[in-house]
């Protein structure tokens, strides 16, 4: 399977996330207190971003009335309609058992390891026309 370098692990702050396109595919990466995540930023219901979602906790009742909130910045919910996802594993907390959202493995590896693994970087022929740069595609 094909990797892809997406960023330095500085770019990524805990609790934040970073919008890339792999392939044409747009994949939102979250760091969660350093353990990173990647899910397709595309909501299974309707297709918003899922990038643009805020990030909550997880919201569960025993019985009516007694809440317990856990699982602080681990999902995420969708600006449309509201639908929730578990980042670590892309379930939904609407329907778990039916849906879930287009997870990605992804890993961190030392500059090292870059170098030696068979990462792709996509290339394109660049030229000069008349003082402009034109990217061929």
């Amino acid at each position: 399977m094909p990797k892809y370098v997406v960023a330095a692990i500085d770019e990524i702050l805990p609790g934040e996330r970073k919008l890339v396109q792999i392939r044409g595919r747009p994949i939102v990466i979250f760091n969660l207190d350093g353990e990173y995540f990647g899910i397709l930023d595309r909501c299974p219901h309707q297709g918003a971003s899922l990038c643009q979602g805020k990030l909550v906790g997880l919201v569960e009742a025993l019985s009516p009335g007694s809440y317990t909130f856990s699982r602080k910045g681990e999902i995420i919910r969708c600006p449309w309609h509201g639908w929730e996802f578990d980042i670590r594993t892309g379930q939904s907390r609407c329907e778990p058992n039916r849906i879930k959202a287009t997870k990605y493995d992804i890993q961190v590896s030392d500059g090292k390891q870059a170098r030696e693994d068979s990462y792709i970087a996509e290339t394109f022929d660049v030229s000069v026309d008349d003082q402009y740069v034109v990217v061929n595609v």
